[in-house]
């Protein structure tokens, strides 16, 4: 039988199909892509080289007695090492300061085992010590302990209490009770398990210790210290400008870190404190204040401390002028409220507020100068009238605005009035009764004048048991309970 050449172009196309067919289907298909293991997968430790001078250090010699164990080793920093480090071959670096030419930073590329060592410079490697911390971590009996420290040289470890009162933005230190250590005086490495320090928001901040015992702190860690010690590296002293720029730079990074922590006071174990906040040469902590609610009550937090400091400095600044001045004033609305109920400013409150009488506004030479323009005293406070309405305001600097409002009011009949109301819940006319006489309270450090019945003019600005019933300003944005 002859096949047409329709027929047989035809039989061609379905031989080739069926061959293109049967290729295609025996092919071994593309392998599956490699992935990298998860984050801390890895059995080991991974030693991280983060606190050092990139002026003067011993990175080199402690990178090459931790890779000798042999263990990963990282160098991790914002740029490159100047003068440049010869480390070991095995060594990596991490750049942590983003750049626009590379991708961005990626610890956990680097960091690939179960475990890391954050360790200071100048400290040498000791046989098993690591794999000892590492199964003391892993041991522990509660799921609390999630550091592990050992002491470098022959300085013991001092072990301290740290609780961080996120609210009040700040970090306290007292020596530590038996089986509580939550911070650490002296040089210490510092093991943990590696999806730990990579879920912190900040795990590489400098310095190391400060930065992990606070975010450890916050998240009820708590921290195991062993008694066997890395020996240090036998080094020369700083030269004095190195040590003196250490010390610069150390402080710098402290400021820089605690701000970024959220804390403004320390209050160390011997009982001094650190201030982190702002002063009279910066910028208040907080901006333009709204509903009477300021930013920090939103986020959960109360009134920073560098501010509660300056408003008292403030407030026993202005009371004295006033009084020096023979001008009549009291304490007003919530400032009364926290002397009634404290001795003190409220804690989430943002200024002062005092009545002072109209007819008196000329006998206080900065008053009756600021009525004309801002006007600065010899102690550098700031003394103007408010562009609100007619009252004034002392501030604690030109460039910090925390301020006391002091309020002019007069005696129409029997009844004291003022001229500007801004609608706040306080803002009413009460009897003269109250101010005849005036009687002295403790408030801010000091002590100021206020109505003769304090409860009782409370509850008519506030309401009944506004003393014992504490509120934040504005309870239709923010509530005191639900904190």
């Amino acid at each position: 039988m002859c096949l047409r050449l329709p027929q047989a172009v035809l039989a061609l196309a379905i031989a080739l199909n069926v061959l293109v067919f049967l290729c295609a289907w025996l092919r071994p298909g593309p392998s599956p892509r490699r992935r990298p293991p998860p984050r801390g997968g890895v059995p080991g430790v991974t030693v991280v080289l983060r606190d050092f001078e990139a002026f003067e250090n011993d990175l080199a010699g402690t990178a090459r007695s931790f890779a000798a164990l042999p263990v990963p080793v990282v160098v991790a920093a914002e740029t490159p090492p100047y003068p440049p480090v010869p480390l070991p071959a095995s060594a990596s670096l991490l750049l942590l300061q983003p750049d626009a030419a590379r991708p961005p930073p990626r610890p956990e590329l680097h960091v690939r085992t179960r475990h890391v060592a954050l360790v200071p410079d100048g400290t040498r490697a000791a046989p098993a010590l690591l794999e000892n911390m590492r199964k003391a971590l892993e041991e522990a009996a509660d799921n609390a302990t999630r550091l592990v420290a050992a002491p470098v040289g022959s300085r013991p470890l001092r072990c301290l209490d740290l609780r961080v009162e996120r609210r009040e933005w700040t970090a306290r230190y007292s020596p530590a009770p038996p089986g509580t250590c939550r911070a650490l005086e002296g040089d210490a490495v510092l093991l943990l398990r590696t999806r730990d320090l990579l879920a912190l928001p900040f795990p590489l901040a400098r310095p190391v210790g400060a930065a992990l015992f606070v975010q450890a702190a916050l998240r009820g860690w708590r921290l195991r210290v062993t008694p066997a010690a890395f020996p240090a590296a036998r080094r020369a002293p700083l030269s004095p400008r190195g040590r003196r720029k250490a010390q610069e730079l150390a402080e710098t990074r402290r400021r820089r870190l605690l701000s970024e922590l959220g804390v403004k006071r320390e209050v160390l174990a011997d009982g001094r404190e650190r201030w982190y906040g702002c002063r009279k040469d910066t910028a208040r902590c907080f901006g333009t204040v709204h509903a009477q609610t300021p930013e920090y009550l939103l986020a959960g937090r109360w009134t920073p401390p560098c501010c509660l400091r300056a408003l008292r400095e403030t407030a026993r600044h202005v009371v004295a002028a006033l009084e020096a001045a023979g001008v009549r004033y009291w304490l007003e609305g919530g400032s009364l409220l926290g002397a009634v109920r404290l001795g003190d400013i409220i804690p989430w409150d943002y200024d002062v507020d005092l009545g002072i009488y109209r007819d008196d506004v000329g006998k206080c030479r900065w008053l009756a100068a600021a009525a004309a323009a801002p006007v600065e005293d010899a102690e550098g406070f700031l003394w103007e009238k408010a562009v609100e309405g007619e009252f004034y305001r002392v501030h604690y600097s030109r460039s910090n605005r925390l301020h006391v409002d002091l309020w002019p009011f007069y005696a129409r009949g029997e009844v004291m009035t003022k001229d500007t109301w801004l609608g706040h819940r306080q803002d009413v006319e009460f009897p003269e009764r109250f101010l005849k006489p005036r009687v002295p309270v403790p408030f801010a450090g000091g002590t100021a004048m206020a109505p003769n019945n304090a409860r009782a003019f409370l509850e008519l600005k506030f309401g009944a048991g506004a003393v014992e019933r504490p509120e934040y300003p504005n309870p239709a944005l923010k509530r005191l309970e639900r904190d």
